[in-house]
């Protein structure tokens, strides 16, 4: 379950919720950016980011076309499009890396990474005010994150990495404070940001288990 230990006043940040939670917290997504990450693994990885958010519409995309996100986030269809094409990205460097690597209960994790994604779909078009804003500003902020893989991806395969036009971590630290101003408006973007950070959380903590079961063989 989800705490609250980011929305109690002036505690709340999205930065730290991510930080906290997010792709970097985690021991296995810092060791896949490096140079001497096993190729099994960096391919395992970069599959699983496409299963988990290569299909559109993705999160910002859904979280963009609702009502307060235009008044809110002027700019946040701009990210939308933004994050698609690092999804065009993501969808070439997963051809380029070879196939998923053969691991155990391997059904099993495609099964959980689809339910991720499920319960990612249903947050991004929550109808609670700020929910999806925050899953949408999270992503946003976890990319720069998961743009460190995409870059180890890139240099093993030859593929060419362009510059992204992300916003930047300050400017989407702003935005969240601007909707946190509102107090209910700041819990819900808080919960939702929590949310998304939780499970790429969970995502590569089942990454690890596989590449741990694959070293057991």
């Amino acid at each position: 379950m989800a705490s609250n230990a980011g929305v109690e006043g002036n505690r709340w940040s999205l930065d730290q919720i991510v930080d906290r939670e997010g792709t970097l917290s985690c021991n296995h997504a810092v060791a896949i950016c490096t140079s001497s990450v096993a190729t099994r693994d960096l391919a395992d990885a970069v599959h699983a980011l496409c299963q988990l958010h290569g299909s559109p519409p993705g999160i910002v995309e859904l979280a963009s076309r609702a009502d307060s996100a235009a008044s809110a986030i002027p700019w946040l269809a701009e990210a939308a499009a933004v994050l698609d094409q690092e999804r065009n990205l993501l969808i070439t460097l997963t051809a380029a890396v070879g196939p998923i690597p053969s691991t155990p209960r391997h059904a099993q994790s495609e099964a959980a990474i689809s339910a991720q994604r499920h319960a990612l779909g249903i947050l991004a078009q929550s109808s609670r005010a700020g929910c999806a804003i925050g899953a949408a500003l999270a992503l946003l902020l976890e990319w720069h994150a998961i743009r460190q893989i995409l870059a180890a991806a890139a240099r093993r395969t030859g593929v060419a990495l362009l510059p992204h036009n992300l916003p930047t971590r300050d400017a989407l630290v702003v935005a969240a404070q601007s909707i946190a101003t509102n107090p209910a408006h700041g819990r819900a973007l808080a919960f939702g940001a929590e949310q998304l950070a939780l499970q790429h959380h969970g995502l590569w903590q089942l990454l690890a288990a596989r590449a741990e079961a694959r070293n057991a063989l």
